[in-house]
Order: C-alpha cells, then sequence, then structure tokens
C-alpha cells in the first residue's frame, strides 16, 4: 500500500484525477434536487450562447457532468484513460484529452452557431444540451490505440466499441449533428497532437545522430 502513491503520481495521476473529480460532480449532482440539476446542467452545458457568456467555466465543468448513464462514464472513462495514461505519461494524456475536448467543442459549436446565422437551424439550437467526458473518453482511446500495450489497445477498443454501438455517437454524422461533428474533431485533434509527437521526437532523434556524426574540432 505504502508504493501505491507514488505508482498513481507516476503511471496514472491524469485518469485518477479525472476519475475522482467525475464521480466528486456526479455525486454531488445526484444529490441535487430535479430543479437544481437542471439549472446546473443548463449553465454547465457547451452550448452556443454559454461559449459566448462563460466559455471557461461550461468548458470545464460540462466535462465532469455525465451525459447518459452515469452508471457507466466511469468504466467507459477507465477502459482507455489508464492504458493511455501509462503509455504516454500524465501531462502528455491532459494536453490530448484537453485539446480534444476544447476542440472538438468548438468545432461542433461553431458549425451550430454558423447554420443558425444562416437560418438553416432554429435559434433555439444555440441553447442545445451538450455535456459529459465523451470528447475526453475518444481522445484516450486514440492515444491509447496508437501508443498503448496491446492489453490497453484492447481496452480502449472495448470502449469504443461500447460508444459507437450503444452510445451512437457518429449518428447523424452527414447532418453535422453536434456530437458525431464533436467526436470526430476530438479524435482527429487527438491524432494530430500524436503526430507532433512523433515528429518532434524523429528530430530530436535526428539532432542526436548528426551531433555523433561530428567530427571533433582540434
Amino acid at each position: 500500500m505504502r508504493r501505491l502513491g507514488p505508482v498513481i503520481r507516476r503511471r496514472y495521476l491524469t485518469v485518477s484525477v479525472f476519475l475522482v473529480c467525475f464521480l466528486a460532480v456526479t455525486g454531488c449532482d445526484a444529490a441535487l434536487p430535479d430543479r437544481d440539476r437542471s439549472a446546473v446542467a443548463a449553465w454547465a452545458s457547451t452550448s452556443v450562447v454559454n461559449l459566448e457568456h462563460h466559455p471557461v467555466g461550461s468548458l470545464l465543468l460540462s466535462a465532469f457532468i455525465a451525459g447518459g448513464s452515469a452508471y457507466a462514464w466511469p468504466v467507459l472513462i477507465a477502459l482507455p484513460l489508464f492504458g493511455a495514461n501509462r503509455a504516454v505519461g500524465s501531462l502528455r494524456l491532459a494536453v490530448a484529452c484537453t485539446a480534444g475536448h476544447v476542440i472538438g467543442t468548438l468545432v461542433s459549436e461553431g458549425i451550430v452557431a454558423y447554420r443558425v446565422d444562416a437560418g438553416l437551424l432554429p435559434v433555439s439550437s444555440r441553447q442545445l444540451l451538450d455535456l459529459g467526458p465523451s470528447y475526453v473518453v475518444v481522445s484516450a482511446i486514440v492515444v491509447a490505440l496508437v501508443l498503448g500495450s496491446w492489453p490497453a489497445r484492447v481496452a480502449a477498443a472495448a470502449g469504443l466499441a461500447v460508444l459507437v454501438f450503444g452510445g451512437r455517437i457518429f449518428a447523424g454524422l452527414t447532418h453535422l449533428d453536434v456530437a458525431a461533428v464533436g467526436h470526430v474533431t476530438a479524435m482527429t485533434v487527438a491524432a494530430a497532437v500524436l503526430l507532433i509527437w512523433a515528429c518532434r521526437a524523429r528530430a530530436g532523434d535526428s539532432e542526436v545522430w548528426h551531433e555523433s556524426m561530428r567530427e571533433p574540432t582540434m
């Protein structure tokens, strides 16, 4: 037990913090009366209106409020995030997941704002309820599938299968559905972050090789 703390800090800090925060917010939310719970969800939703008025608060809190079954999400969070955390470290996982969540939200809601302004959607679409940790989860899935161990890849693939076939996260993509666009964007952003890391690592290896090949000066 004495070694558990250092192991968590070294290998699983990001997923542990995220899970604890998610469970704490979910527990507090469940204890609220229905009216107050609805008010919190409306404030935290990353709708166009909220992103215009309090973008930081809504982007932060929305990731910790369950969209759908609150009982399933801890498992869906754990499946990819533990393997991804061990594969790339806590800081890099936090960067990939944050980028996926933020950019996925901004792109999907930005499309809604444009379509409302163009008269393609009703004005009420500016206040859609958009909540949940799914953009974070799919970003971690990409990391685990690309860089994780085989057990981590299997766990991530299982989580993705549940989200795709059970949660239907890509449903409505051809109609620019908010959730579908957001999930595709989050996964694309996570893949782009991995590509940037790979390019930087390759550039670093190239510099080391060139340094080793240089003749010492007399």
